[in-house]
């Protein structure tokens, strides 16, 4: 074997990186958990002072500041031994409403390292692991990773970009957000839209019923509900729009789910559908943000929709012809791309 010494450098470089990065992210869950960023974000502090704040142990506290500094996530001062936040980290790592908050996408790579035991063996029996069957991280995860990219979009950008529904939800229309898992975009749409009425739909009972606990802290119980329903089988008609956020890939079958949302619309309804950004080919997404989704699909998208009737698999980086395959093979006659971020793409169909 003749190895290329530059090439072999530049690999394991790479693997200091990710293995580096791959300690790291269970530090970042640690010092959310625990208080650390928002503490530290108040001033600059020393370790023994950042302890006290948070009745920490100051030893335990150190070796974290240092991880943190080494990766880039605090700032060090070693003439005054003080650790910091700068504006940009405290907005990503301490601001829980901020569009950049990125703790919970931490919490969702720990549910996938939880999870590594059932690939193991999904790999060799070709069997699935359904959503419900992952640790409780991977719900609390998605909910705070999901939750900033949706309230800084959603409202602002997506709908608008859909034709005629910002109007109609004004006026008062009727909303299933199917696939809804804590709420938080129904919620969002509920805030914002006073006159409509919002149900949401998912099959994880667990979670419809922290979709409404969350509800009623938002103060939108009375024209928001949560029921316990699939995709291809969930109640009501006459909806003047129907949403799924990034979960279409997740579904076992989801041409028989297009099908069924085509037969629950009014027939000058709109499908709002949320997916992970991708271009249609393998080449065109090797790229960090196809390495993001390509993981999580291995671990949780891919194997939740092989556990499902149907086991179609479009997994997370599916692109936009074979979402629109699906669509159409379900009924719908109009497809377009409404509008798109650097993590997703919205996509609006009609009968």
């Amino acid at each position: 074997m003749a190895l290329d010494d530059t090439k072999l450098n530049a690999f394991m470089g790479n693997f200091a990186r990710d293995f580096g990065a791959a300690m790291h992210a269970a530090t970042v869950v640690v010092g959310d958990k625990l208080g650390l960023y928002k503490a530290l974000a108040e001033a600059p502090l020393l370790a023994e002072e950042l302890a006290r704040k948070t009745e920490t142990d100051a030893r335990y506290v150190r070796e974290w500041l240092s991880a943190q500094a080494a990766s880039g996530y605090v700032r060090y001062d070693p003439a005054t031994e003080k650790f910091s936040l700068t504006e940009e980290q405290t907005f990503a790592l301490a601001t829980e409403g901020s569009p950049a908050f990125i703790p919970g996408a931490f919490e969702v790579a720990v549910a996938a390292f939880k999870a590594i035991p059932r690939a193991i063996s999904t790999f060799r029996t070709g069997l699935g692991v359904g959503w419900h069957q992952h640790d409780s991280s991977l719900f609390h995860g998605t909910e705070r990773f999901f939750r900033p990219g949706y309230s800084a979009h959603l409202v602002a950008d997506w709908i608008p970009a859909l034709d005629g529904v910002h109007d109609k939800l004004v006026s008062g229309a009727s909303v299933a957000d199917v696939g809804c898992g804590h709420g938080v975009s129904t919620i969002i749409m509920a805030q914002a839209y006073p006159n409509s009425t919002f149900v949401g739909f998912d099959y994880h009972e667990a979670s419809t019923q922290r979709a409404r606990e969350l509800a009623a802290s938002a103060g939108v119980a009375d024209r928001v509900r949560f029921e316990v329903a699939c995709a291809r089988d969930f109640p009501g008609h006459d909806y003047d729009l129907v949403a799924v956020f990034d979960c279409l890939h997740d579904v076992g079958d989801p041409i028989g789910a297009s099908r069924h949302v085509r037969e629950s619309m009014k027939p000058d309804g709109t499908w709002l559908i949320v997916e992970p950004f991708a271009n249609d080919s393998l080449e065109d997404n090797i790229n960090p943000v196809g390495r993001i989704f390509y993981s999580a699909s291995t671990l949780i998208c891919t194997p939740a929709s092989r556990a499902q009737d149907g086991a179609m698999c479009l997994g997370a980086q599916a692109g936009e012809t074979r979402i629109s395959g699906v669509v159409k093979e379900g009924g719908f006659t109009r497809f377009r791309r409404a509008s798109e971020t650097p993590f997703n793409l919205i996509f609006e169909a009609r009968p």
